[in-house]
């Protein structure tokens, strides 16, 4: 059985552009996936980019990974991750067990995540796993002007709000036959909370992009501090 990483990136981003490429920390932003994912070669036994834009597919191949070319038909704004996931798998051969899912648009993540993820993961038996953070907001909507809240009482301690979670993004594990039948999150998902800071960064604008060149610099800052 074989466990592979699967990075999608493709090259269409009409709120940043060129997001995948632009430099983060000094590397690409789609080279701290990349590396998290050589990091942790014991569980991952081959990583693939699944892309449809040259410059994408260059940075993979400098960083020694490998690439699958992403077809125009499942490349745009509209198609669904699974669909890349699935064309991976469809384009290989031999037989592969799971499949761990990194969003170089979370690419921050906790250094000894994936180790714990996939060991949660086995032990549980699952189909899939996802990570989830704890959400701390008073939600609500606003119906004819009228803002009604969603899982607190107007007066309510944030304390004492129901408990909420949300997908924040930074690791997926599925059987590669869930994605072959179109599913990453599985009826029978183990969500993880990952209430970490990285866990707050999901890169779509460029305030999102800054607020990752902060985060990182900080991170950085912290570990020089304590050298």
């Amino acid at each position: 059985m074989k466990n592979i990483c699967i990075i999608p990136a493709r090259a269409g981003s009409k709120r940043l552009h060129g997001k995948n490429s632009k430099l983060l920390g000094g590397i690409p932003l789609i080279a701290h996936s990349i590396l998290y994912a050589q990091e942790n070669n014991t569980i991952i036994d081959t990583v693939y980019v699944s892309t449809d834009d040259e410059q994408i597919k260059k940075i993979a191949l400098e960083y020694g990974v490998h690439v699958i070319d992403r077809p125009a038909s499942l490349s745009g704004d509209n198609e669904p991750t699974v669909s890349a996931l699935k064309h991976v798998l469809e384009s290989l051969e031999g037989e592969i067990e799971n499949v761990i899912l990194l969003q170089p648009t979370n690419p921050l993540r906790p250094k000894n995540l994936l180790q714990e993820a996939f060991e949660i993961y086995q032990k549980e038996d699952r189909d899939s796993l996802f990570t989830v953070s704890r959400c701390h907001q008073k939600l609500g909507r606003i119906v004819n002007n009228q803002f009604i809240p969603f899982n607190y009482e107007i007066g309510q301690r944030s304390q004492d709000l129901e408990l909420l979670y949300s997908e924040n993004g930074l690791l997926y594990i599925t059987k590669s036959k869930a994605i072959l039948e179109n599913e990453i999150i599985t009826k029978r998902a183990f969500p993880l909370e990952v209430n970490h800071i990285f866990a707050s960064i999901d890169i779509d604008t460029q305030e999102d992009f800054d607020y990752a060149q902060y985060v990182l610099g900080r991170e950085n800052f912290d570990r020089i501090s304590t050298l």
